[in-house]
């Protein structure tokens, strides 16, 4: 029994000495994991102060932008009124001289208007615009209107007989459709 009671508090004291072990490397994994804790925190202020930061950096160039967006919409004419200024000179040039009762022959006033559409095509061509050709050719409705149909013999039904109104692109847009007037069948295509 001796033996057995020696044991007994043998093995209390191994537990207690375990226990006690478990103590002390709990406390130094506390403190450790107190340092970790730490090294975290700070992490955390630095993310959060670079979050902060790189939020006003993104404010500050949408706002940027938003005023840049702004002005270029505002001022998106600019380009095409300073290249048709010079053709609104000539006009005025043109009725003033008209008025002074400077210009009195008609064929010089004609030439002078002609150079000024002259002009004024030029501006309209380098800025991209361009006539839709759709005279003698079949209807499309992704270019022209119809206003009419006509019959009119010796052409085909469907096909672009007289344009009313030029329609026009915009680099590749159609910025207005051709008013057209289209042949439609004749009675003596109709009898065939």
């Amino acid at each position: 029994m001796i033996k057995h009671d020696k044991e007994k508090k043998q093995t209390e004291k191994e537990t207690e000495i375990n226990r006690v072990t478990d103590k002390i490397k709990d406390t130094v994994e506390s403190s450790s994991d107190i340092n970790e804790i730490q090294k975290l925190k700070e992490e955390i202020v630095s993310l959060k102060d670079t979050l902060l930061r790189k939020a006003a950096e993104f404010e500050n160039y949408k706002r940027r932008t938003e005023i840049e967006i702004s002005n270029y919409i505002k001022y998106a004419s600019e380009h095409l009124l300073k290249e048709l200024l010079p053709v609104y000179d000539d006009v005025n040039r043109s009725i003033e001289s008209i008025e002074k009762g400077e210009t009195k022959d008609f064929e010089t006033l004609k030439t002078g208007i002609k150079h000024i559409q002259d002009k004024f095509k030029r501006v309209l061509k380098k800025e991209g615009l361009k006539e839709i050709d759709v005279l003698g050719k079949e209807f499309d409705v992704n270019y022209c209107d119809a206003l009419l149909q006509v019959p009119k013999d010796g052409v085909k039904p469907n096909t672009v007989i007289e344009v009313v109104e030029k329609g026009y692109f915009l680099k590749d847009k159609v910025i207005r459709h051709a008013k057209v007037l289209v042949s439609s069948e004749t009675i003596s295509d109709k009898k065939e």
